[in-house]
């Protein structure tokens, strides 16, 4: 994405999209980290020749926990393995036996997820691969790492981790003494907005760029997105919603009690030393999942039409929990759907619209639950909620979450991520002089869509119901 700053206004312009999928080597899944660089470097070059020298800076973020480690030479060992590789099975486990399960909370302020970086290093433990690292790089680490040879960790980043302390923004020695992890590969941190430097020369004889300089925004995506929210309070409240939904508050500081680790809540590190205090549930990845399936089964069929009959379907039939350990990776996510209705003594969705219908309706109430836990761990009332992110452009779930959150949803930017990322090069740049003026921006350049919610009585109902599913 190409951001174009006039002085006053923003506005983005698509360059290269590409996809990002997994490879699978042996019997583990990784990422195509050559692929995606050599992708990515493809898209700086479209954007020199269209642009010329106006291109003054870049910037990367990616989603967060996954890495790589360099050895000494500066050499990738093994390509970075994807969160969802089976190889955490059991970790947290063992994580939780080096170390108490509450006393990890009380050093990471992390919810315990099994793909968080923690675990991944655990199972990895014994491998040739970390007996050999020097570094550990989160993925846009090593992107700027291969784009001007400097490694070092970005903030907010490494706070997705699990083995980040909030309070100190540091690496928490002391836990990773506990888990017997070489403290060798952890390295110097920089905060976001820092200049990181110009791209390496190879690279920008490849790119065609003159003095492109290479700028750390906050570079975990829904970091960046947050920053992208065109709230004018302070500490709005955020839902990222894409692959993942990710409901949370921005704060000034962290909060890790009893309350907020009983409720599984996340502090992870935001721009100008704000706190995203926050919690991951499953989100788009269901409905992703199910046309994954119907397409690999010859019934290809758009998102719009599936929305669109998701709206002429029945409503409330069935409701899922859209966290349950049935959906984190199923060959067959309608059949794990079909089978977690069977097994709750629900109607089991028989044809597309409906399965899409049950997910939107059952994320609007996941949504219910984890607002109510956010009122209440924060000790703040919520009014209004920002979603932000690929899924503020389904208007039947901003609807629903409207209904069903009985509070004034605020939809846009689509591109928040980019949105984010791009008001961190303009602060580096010194066109930017805080967040306050960075959302104003975000606030002059997109007008978010308003859903007020309607119909909360039978919503009220259909959460009762919902919660009963979730306790069976």
């Amino acid at each position: 994405m190409a951001g174009i700053y006039d002085g006053t206004r923003l506005e983005l312009s698509e360059i290269n999209r590409f996809p990002n999928e997994p490879v699978k080597k042996a019997e583990s899944w990784h990422w195509d980290l050559d692929r995606l660089f050599a992708s990515i470097k493809h898209g700086i070059a479209l954007a020199v020749k269209k642009y010329g020298d106006a291109v003054v800076s870049v910037g990367v973020d990616t989603w967060g926990v996954d890495y790589g480690l360099l050895d000494a030479q500066g050499k990738l060992l093994c390509a970075p393995f994807q969160y969802r590789d089976k190889r955490t099975q059991g970790m947290q486990e063992e994580a939780c036996r080096r170390m108490p399960g509450r006393e990890i909370y009380e050093r990471t302020g992390i919810q315990f997820m099994f793909f968080n970086t923690l675990f991944q290093l655990l199972a990895e433990a014994k491998s040739p691969q970390i007996e050999k690292a020097d570094r550990l790089l989160f993925i846009p680490d090593l992107i700027n790492y291969f784009l001007t040879g400097v490694a070092v960790n970005e903030r907010s980043i490494a706070s997705t981790s699990q083995l980040l302390n909030p309070a100190t923004q540091t690496w928490d020695s002391q836990l990773i003494k506990k888990m017997e992890l070489p403290e060798r590969i952890f390295g110097k941190f920089v905060d976001a907005g820092t200049v990181l430097g110009e791209l390496q020369a190879s690279v920008a004889s490849e790119v065609g760029a003159k003095n492109l300089r290479v700028i750390a925004p906050a570079s975990h995506d829904t970091a960046s997105a947050v920053v992208g929210v065109p709230a004018e309070e302070a500490e709005p409240v955020f839902l990222s919603s894409g692959t993942w939904s990710i409901i949370g508050r921005e704060l000034s500081r962290p909060v890790i009690s009893d309350a907020s680790y009983q409720a599984t809540f996340s502090n992870e590190g935001g721009v100008f030393g704000t706190t995203r205090f926050l919690k991951n549930i499953a989100g788009m990845w269901l409905l992703q999942e199910c046309k994954r399936s119907w397409d690999a089964a010859g019934k290809s069929i758009s998102y719009d039409e599936l929305v669109n009959q998701a709206q002429t379907a029945a409503p409330f039939t069935s409701f899922i929990d859209p966290d349950a350990t049935d959906f984190q990776a199923p060959p067959d996510m309608p059949a794990a759907i079909g089978a977690f209705c069977q097994r709750t003594s629900q109607a089991v969705p028989t044809d597309p619209g409906a399965f899409t219908r049950i997910i939107l309706e059952s994320l609007a109430l996941k949504y219910r639950l984890m607002k109510e836990l956010l009122a209440r761990v924060t000790g703040k009332p919520i009014d209004r909620i920002y979603i932000v992110g690929g899924g503020s452009q389904n208007q039947i779930l901003n609807q629903f979450a409207a209904d069903a959150l009985n509070c004034r949803v605020m939809a846009g930017p689509m591109e928040a991520t980019s949105t984010g990322n791009i008001v961190m090069q303009l602060f580096a740049l010194g066109e930017v002089r805080s967040l306050g003026e960075g959302r104003a921006l975000v606030r002059r350049s997109v007008e978010p869509k308003v859903f007020e919610p309607k119909n909360t009585g039978v919503w009220d109902e259909a959460y009762v119901r919902f919660q009963k599913i979730l306790q069976r």
